[in-house]
């Protein structure tokens, strides 16, 4: 690892599949969006289901719709206490919206 004459050539970079729906970023906002509107804790994939159905999507294949509900779970794992927080220690987890964030 610390050898100076390893060729860093063979190492290639990590490429991210781009979301064929949603720009980078948005995700989470639109999860918050529906975190406001429901009132009540939301598991990812709920969040993700309602998303897309906001969205029109109807075409996504069981795949897809685990994508996005991965992106908002890891996204709304990023955010956790930051505006939003995890209800309960069940699995999947639930979330809603801090305090701050009611207001």
């Amino acid at each position: 690892m610390l050898d100076p004459n390893y060729n860093l050539a063979g190492i290639a970079v990590k490429r991210r599949k781009p979301n064929k729906w949603f720009k980078r970023g948005t995700l989470n906002r639109r999860a918050l969006d529906v975190l406001r509107m429901a009132g009540e804790p939301m598991t990812a994939g709920e969040i993700g289901a309602a998303i897309l159905k906001a969205h029109g999507v109807e075409d996504a294949s069981p795949e897809e719709a685990r994508n996005v509900s991965l992106g908002i779970q890891h996204s709304l794992a990023n955010h956790d206490g930051k505006g939003v927080q995890r209800v309960g220690e069940a699995r999947p987890y639930r979330w809603q919206l801090s305090a701050e964030q009611l207001n």
